[in-house]
């Protein structure tokens, strides 16, 4: 029974799931939200602005502003670049679903763009071939971690006049030709969820050399409100005007402090998951059934993801009996994404459907996200390979 599969009875490869992405909560870090926790700010408060600081030194741009959550950073973004009711923005349809929320949040629409398949990032010809008068923006996905080819997505943008939006969410700490992540659009986003590079809980980040679009997004963070407590408090005063519709997409300090101790190891972490990378790599290299995403050339790829495309015809099953046999095995794969396009919300509301997105509809079929988190030990990792192997070479 060794080598059956657990699915159909087998002994399992783990007894427990290991998940596809897991935080990481040092003694350190504890202590960091515990010394706020003491103080006198729990939010809007000094770590606010010292989180910020630090953070748009790694992205390598002059402003960060800190929000309550990755999708808040879009909407802040499309709100201080002026997206509007009768707006285009493009976006890729291989994304999670935030990416093209943010534009339905400011009444625009949201324009799907195919994915380059061999790396699910968006293709830039299909950019081009969706550009119309209405056009503003593009929002370029970092697919898994991997920087977008800017370069292209620049010259198309300037050529046609509009903002180069990176929602950057999946690949802090990654880089294109050294350049970081954060600082290759005109503005970015990020995330910091429990299963993303760092974490302050939950969190996330807008970065931008633009001064305007920064404080834009401050604004929009506190209700369009001018000042906030701390300031108010520095200066001895009550007042403050709404001088425009804003949200309550606060951080507190206490996060903060934790994304700042996050932050320190970084780095270490993006080189762990590079590490994973390059086993994966080399073990699925012989595999006729599994192919990993290709790495465009002058990337550091960030890893967030790592997902494996399954030749499903030659493997004899479906990607969906793939998935529930490594589940059964005990790793915690996943699948990322549902091409947006296709879920009933704009197939209802925007007229989207089957054949707008062909690449992204094809590679949806036969996508797997195995395990990437800095903390799998050597077993674990062993144990995905091990499992993907045997669950790919049982059917045919």
């Amino acid at each position: 029974m060794k080598n059956t599969l657990a699915l159909y009875g087998g002994t399992p490869v783990r007894q427990s799931i290991l998940p596809y992405g897991k935080q990481w909560i040092g003694e350190e870090d504890i202590e960091a939200v515990a010394r706020v926790l003491r103080s006198d700010w729990l939010t809007t408060g000094p770590m606010i602005q010292e989180f910020e600081t630090a953070f748009a030194i790694v992205a390598g741009t002059r402003n960060a502003v800190a929000v309550s959550n990755g999708t808040a950073a879009l909407h802040a973004i499309t709100y201080a670049v002026g997206i509007k009711l009768g707006d285009e923005v493009i976006v890729p349809s291989m994304t999670f679903a935030a990416s093209a929320n943010c534009v339905v949040y400011q009444g625009a629409t949201p324009v799907f763009a195919d994915v380059d398949e061999s790396t699910l990032l968006i293709d830039p010809k299909s950019v081009e071939e969706r550009i119309t008068e209405k056009t503003r923006a593009i929002i370029a996905v970092d697919y898994a971690g991997q920087a977008c080819d800017y370069p292209v997505l620049r010259e198309i943008a300037d050529e046609h006049d509009l903002i180069l939006i990176a929602d950057a969410c999946h690949a802090l700490g990654g880089s294109l030709n050294n350049a970081p992540v954060g600082s290759l659009a005109d503005i970015s986003a990020f995330s910091l969820h429990p299963v993303k590079h760092i974490t302050s809980g939950e969190g996330g980040m807008v970065t931008t050399d633009n001064p305007l679009f920064a404080n834009k997004a401050r604004l929009f963070r506190a209700h369009g409100i001018t000042t906030d407590h701390r300031q108010r408090e520095s200066m001895g005063s009550w007042f403050y005007e709404m001088v425009d519709l804003g949200y309550n997409y606060r951080i507190t300090d206490f996060q903060c402090a934790l994304g700042i101790s996050q932050l320190k190891k970084l780095m270490l972490w993006i080189r762990k998951r590079q590490e994973i990378a390059r086993i994966y790599d080399k073990a699925f290299s012989g595999s006729e059934y599994v192919r990993p995403l290709t790495v465009r050339e002058g990337v550091s790829h960030a890893y967030h993801l790592y997902v494996i495309h399954l030749d499903t015809e030659k493997i004899g099953a479906e990607r969906n009996v793939i998935f529930s046999a490594l589940r059964a095995e005990g790793i915690g794969v996943n699948v990322h994404y549902i091409p947006v396009h296709m879920h009933p919300f704009y197939r209802t509301r925007f007229g989207t459907g089957p054949g707008l997105c062909p690449s992204a509809e094809h590679a949806y079929e036969s996508i797997i996200t195995i395990p990437m988190y800095p903390r799998m030990s050597d077993g674990d990792i062993q144990d995905v390979i091990t499992a993907v192997l045997k669950v790919t070479g049982a059917f045919p």
